[in-house]
């Protein structure tokens, strides 16, 4: 058995990397071994639920010390993390508009986006709870620029509240808006996340932004922030085809 654990979570740091070599969290990676176990991820949208876990975390966190290093594994988030925006080497920088800003209730989820390039793929800069409150900088950045602060959170009922708090927590400019972009329960169910185990939030079922695949996560986060709606989808179009490639069809 021993054996067989330690290639299952192998087999999930693969997955949960993937594609081109992501960074991920701990949990992360805990949430794909699940997901290995049981691929309800697979299943059609409908009907929608969540799933307990099938793995008890702590005898993942035991095979992780017996495995050692994972190619891809993020180290845990620092205890006690600068001030964002404080310290800040170029003071020019403030003299610029900033668009958005990206919010996350968790540290490790922060952390995770920014390794993986968000700030830079997305043109938003990325910053935990722990880190607030803003610097005046950052601040006058957003209000110059009327930007927006997205907020990113699990689904417990702290964190439904987080945006909600977010004024107390840090100064929010006039004409800055704040947008919450999830986790919300509706968004966790057509997924078939896996919820905390014996966690409540009015229903009982808490997911945290980490039970998303960290692929399907980035590509959520850079289209919520970015604004970018999908196009909608049709079967074909013939005109269109008719003007594509080499493969023209012939002139009537």
């Amino acid at each position: 058995m021993t054996g067989a654990a330690d290639r299952l979570v192998r087999i999930a740091a693969e997955r949960v990397a993937a594609p081109n070599g992501l960074l991920f969290t701990e949990r992360q990676l805990y949430y794909e071994v699940c997901r290995t176990v049981l691929p309800v991820h697979r299943l059609p949208r409908r009907p929608a639920f969540t799933v307990p876990p099938v793995v008890p975390y702590r005898a993942f966190r035991a095979v992780l010390a017996r495995i050692g290093e994972v190619p891809g594994l993020l180290g845990p988030p620092s205890p006690r993390p600068a001030a964002a925006g404080a310290h800040t080497p170029e003071p020019d920088l403030f003299d610029y508009g900033l668009p958005r800003l990206l919010v996350c209730g968790s540290a490790a989820v922060a952390g995770m986006l920014r390794a993986n390039g968000i700030p830079m793929e997305s043109a938003c800069p990325v910053v935990s709870a722990a880190e607030l409150p803003l610097a005046p900088g950052v601040t006058a950045m957003l209000a110059r620029a009327h930007g927006t602060i997205y907020v990113l959170h699990d689904t417990s009922l702290a964190d439904l509240a987080f945006p909600e708090r977010l004024p107390t927590l840090t100064d929010i400019p006039d004409g800055v808006d704040i947008v919450p972009i999830g986790l919300r329960p509706a968004q966790t169910a057509p997924l078939h996340l896996t919820r905390i185990r014996g966690a409540a939030s009015g229903r009982g079922r808490v997911v945290e932004v980490e039970s998303v695949n960290p692929a399907v996560l980035l590509r959520s986060v850079h289209r919520l922030v970015r604004d970018v709606h999908r196009p909608p989808t049709t079967l074909i179009d013939i005109r269109r085809a008719r003007r594509t490639g080499f493969l023209t069809w012939p002139a009537s």
